[in-house]
């Protein structure tokens, strides 16, 4: 009897001590939709944290292995370079609260046997910043030959308002160019109820705390995106990292006013970009350009605003970038030409979800009026492209351009819903076997680039259990 008693024991003291240790995923959850992976995560920053390294502890050590390897091939550093980064300079300058959720993120991480650290996980969230932003920085400080910093160009987006739209209210797109070597894993949204703050709606790269290529509702009414300002030049390692701004100003922001300050307070210019926000208590829609030295910005009730890697604001361009606005051959002023013709003027009164999706899947080259599979369509396949994109130091025919798409609107937003497309918006996957057969001079990739697939676009709703 004794032995059955201390049995019921045992075993009552096991079932405690499970749910003890994983009382801190309670109210998460993962679901696998069209391509992308909704999680829903709540609580003290260390809980999201921990939630969000075990819902997707082997996405993010699939995608920080891709990253890794894809900087050793393509800079003089390794892994351990940007490690020392994060523990000399970016780890410092990270607030405490979300020290505390890439420590959880670490901690979910381990519970499923990913042996990463705090150091791994903020450089993983700065290796935009770090990649090419900082690395250029050294490179010209030391006269290497590659010391010209030429910062990719990624993503097309808009934002619109007024008589630009259909109903007359906000309407927000964006496709996400990157290498697709790790944008193949840029298929996470999450819903974030933190203990303090905004809810969040976002797409991200697992193991994110911010979104990264940017797309963000708030649950206060808020949408913010981005467009990448293309060769720009300029970073100070003494400044708050971009990525934790961007968390920051999603999280904490009640207004534009409110984004534009957190964004420039402490600015270090690294992932300099031309910020499109938007606020749907106020149907008012901004852009940000936000360089290191310089910024401005530009507000109304009724425009339509357009992102494609251009900067607008002569002193920035000139001070802070060796960007050509005349160049028409290059893929930002392509595409802004064709955002003008299609955004500003063929859809004007007529812009909604459904006219958004046919704006970030466009193929038409405006530069030669032709449908076209290259760097100046806004849904890009430089991988297809002979020239590749000089302006960036791109190759020909390298694995880069839109992984994927997003669109939302104010009715939308009003219920934490956006549109989300993964692969490229205009439905055409990317097959390894295929392009490599091509291009034998990227097999290099074919490690850890198989396939990116174009699934159909897909609504994603933040979780009705959240508070």
């Amino acid at each position: 009897m004794k032995f059955f008693a201390s049995l019921f024991i045992w075993l009552t003291t096991c079932t405690i001590s499970f749910a003890q240790k994983n009382n801190k995923l309670a109210g998460s959850s993962r679901q696998d939709k069209a391509g992308w992976i909704q999680v829903h995560l709540e609580g003290n920053p260390s809980n999201i944290g921990y939630q969000h390294g075990n819902l997707l502890a082997n996405e993010i050590d699939t995608t920080i292995q891709a990253c890794a390897f894809w900087i050793k091939h393509e800079t003089p550093y390794d892994w351990a370079f940007f490690r020392n980064a994060a523990r000399n300079f970016i780890w410092p300058s990270i607030d405490p609260e979300y020290k505390e959720e890439i420590n959880g993120i670490v901690s979910g991480l381990r519970s499923k046997n990913k042996h990463y650290d705090s150091l791994d996980i903020a450089a993983y969230n700065a290796l935009e910043e770090l990649a090419f932003y900082y690395i250029p920085q050294l490179m010209e400080a030391v006269k290497s030959n590659s010391g010209d910093n030429k910062a990719p160009g990624n993503c097309s987006a808009f934002i619109a308002t007024g008589s630009y739209t259909k109903d007359g209210r906000i309407v927000m797109g964006h496709n996400n160019w990157t290498e697709y070597i790790w944008g193949q894993h840029w298929n996470v949204v999450a819903d974030i109820i933190p203990a303090k703050g905004n809810r969040i709606l976002m797409d991200c790269l697992p193991g994110f705390i911010h979104s990264g290529d940017d797309f963000v509702i708030t649950g206060n009414g808020l949408l913010i995106t981005e467009t990448t300002i293309t060769q720009f030049k300029g970073f100070d390692s003494t400044g708050i990292p971009e990525f934790v701004r961007a968390r920051k100003a999603s999280q904490y922001s009640n207004n534009i006013d409110d984004v534009i300050r957190i964004f420039t307070t402490g600015n270090n210019g690294g992932y300099a970009n031309d910020w499109l926000i938007g606020d749907t208590k106020t149907n008012e829609v901004a852009k940000l350009e936000l360089g290191l030295k310089n910024y401005r910005v530009w507000r109304s009730r009724d425009t339509a605003m357009i992102g494609s890697n251009f900067a607008s604001d002569p002193k920035l361009i000139a001070e802070e970038t060796t960007f050509n606005s005349n160049d028409m051959t290059n893929s930002p002023n392509g595409r802004k030409l064709r955002m003008e013709q299609y955004v500003i003027r063929d859809l004007r009164g007529k812009l909604d979800a459904e006219t958004g999706k046919q704006v970030e899947a466009d193929h038409l080259d405006a530069v030669d009026g032709k449908i076209a599979n290259n760097r100046r369509v806004i849904c890009g396949h430089i991988e297809e492209d002979a020239i590749g994109c000089p302006e960036w130091d791109n190759p020909p025919f390298d694995p880069i351009g839109a992984v994927q798409g997003k669109v939302t609107t104010s009715e939308l937003a009003g219920k934490l819903q956006f549109w989300a497309h993964m692969g490229h918006p205009c439905g055409k996957s990317f097959i390894g076997a295929e392009f490599y057969k091509k291009h034998p001079e990227w097999a290099w990739q074919s490690k850890y680039l198989k396939n990116m697939y174009s699934w159909p676009w897909a609504l994603f709703t933040a979780v009705s259990s959240g508070r």
